[in-house]
């Protein structure tokens, strides 16, 4: 569900920002660092909110990628922690058969089946 509010706000803010590009159409004069140029106000517009959009969403890869390492890197970390548990509690094979305390002994008088 939280995905589909999502992409709903996500259109309606591209709706939104297509209507306001389409209504300011004059021409306006760019400067970059090295150039100035002249272009219709509806492309520095739609370019903006293209160049905010890709920045934003390659800042979410990003996170996204570090999360999933960091994930993988605790799990591997929970694995070698269980089989470290396993191996202190399971009795030793190389040590022999084990010892009689160890073993369940059978009870002496099994309960009848009624």
């Amino acid at each position: 569900m939280r995905t589909q509010g999502l992409l709903l706000s996500g259109l309606v803010f591209a709706l939104l920002i297509a209507i306001f590009a389409v209504i300011n159409v004059d021409s306006v004069q760019v400067n970059f660092l090295f150039a100035q140029t002249s272009l219709p106000l509806i492309l520095v517009i739609l370019g903006s909110a293209l160049l905010g959009g890709a920045s934003v969403g390659l800042f979410g890869i990003i996170r996204s990628f570090k999360l999933q390492k960091r994930l993988k890197a605790q799990q591997k970390e929970l694995d070698g922690l269980r089989t470290q548990d396993r191996l202190e509690t399971a009795p030793a094979l190389a040590d022999g058969p084990l010892p009689a305390s160890a073993i369940e002994a059978e009870p002496a008088v099994r309960p009848s089946a009624e």
